[in-house]
């Protein structure tokens, strides 16, 4: 088994029940173990702004899929719970990116890891931060990733709540 780290968000309502099923899926998975769930954050979109607000968490994994069939079940699960991806950076139902995989480094057109923007995103580094502080991504730990952030973002990541499962 390998661990990894995942990154949900939803904002299309009812944003909630669509995370706690996305993590209830990966929780149910066979190859997969769910180890850990941050917080419930809510934060604005970015890129396409023209949509409402989102709730993320971040999930740890024990695994024995590989990078690519991880993504394959991630994937699953947004089709199942009816994503579609109509505008990039748009709204969806759920969105499941894997962050990181062991240590693994990989670049293959479907999959890049570890993820090549987590570094710029405090919705992803807030919770991430909160499940694993030392984990380290390019020689330097979450929590300082997070500390090169403006305080204007990381307040921007506002704690929701968690998931009731």
């Amino acid at each position: 088994m390998k661990p990894a780290w995942i990154a949900l968000g939803s904002n299309i309502q009812p944003k909630e029940v669509y995370l706690q099923q996305a993590v209830q899926k990966l929780a149910d998975s066979r190859n997969i173990v769910l180890k850990q769930v941050s917080t419930v954050y809510e934060t604005e979109p970015v890129g396409y702004e023209e949509q409402d607000q989102f709730l993320n968490l971040v999930v740890e994994v024990d695994t024995s899929l590989t990078p690519q069939e991880l993504l394959r079940a991630c994937q699953e699960i947004e089709q199942e719970l009816g994503r579609e991806r109509v505008i990039r950076w748009g709204p969806r139902t759920v969105d499941l990116d894997i962050l990181l995989y062991s240590n693994e480094n990989m670049n293959i057109e479907e999959l890049i890891l570890p993820h090549p923007r987590m570094h710029e995103r405090a919705f992803v580094l807030v919770p991430l931060a909160e499940i694993a502080p030392h984990l380290t991504l390019n020689g330097r730990e979450v929590k300082e990733w997070l500390e090169t952030m403006t305080a204007e973002e990381v307040q921007g990541v506002r704690v929701w709540g968690s998931l009731h499962r």
